[in-house]
């Protein structure tokens, strides 16, 4: 099976993964996500570990099988718009998909759809999935961790 990286690029692959991780995981988390807040912790208390190494995997192997899909939709809605720039879309958004012509809301919805149902068949839920979404926008020490079990992940295709 070719790699995700192998079958839309021929840049470098470390810079593909990157840009595929991070288009990917911020594009597919504003596709599926729910209003999430953070609770506040006591500045005297210890905060626990955000995510664990189970989550990670389960992150890293959601966003790897979302990817095709999205790039898949993200084409298949820049055709029927042409030339325009494609809207942000946003699945629970109603304004953002409603804002699509017909046939773009159809595959807009679809892949909306299938994303989270991979993210929960990969052993997460929706605010899982979201909340290290976040937490990836302003933790560098998780951002290492998931794009170095992104990189594990396609060097070892079976551990899928």
């Amino acid at each position: 099976m070719k790699k995700i990286s192998d079958l839309f690029f021929r840049s470098s692959r470390k810079r593909i993964l990157w840009q595929s991780f991070f288009f990917g995981a911020i594009a597919s988390a504003s596709l599926i996500s729910n209003s999430f807040l953070l609770s506040s912790k006591a500045d005297a208390q210890t905060p626990a570990p955000i995510v664990n190494n189970t989550e990670i995997n389960s992150y890293a192997q959601a966003v790897l099988a979302m990817e095709p899909a999205r790039q898949n939709a993200f084409e298949e809605i820049k055709k029927l718009i042409g030339n325009g720039e494609i809207p942000k879309i946003v699945c629970n958004d109603s304004d953002s998909i409603n804002g699509l012509p017909r046939k773009a809301q159809d595959i807009a919805v679809n892949y909306c759809t299938r994303s989270q149902k991979i993210v929960e068949d990969n052993g997460l839920s929706i605010d899982q999935f979201n909340k290290i979404t976040i937490e990836l926008q302003n933790n560098n020490m998780l951002k290492r961790q998931v794009y170095n079990t992104l990189l594990r992940l396609q060097q070892t295709p079976d551990s899928r």
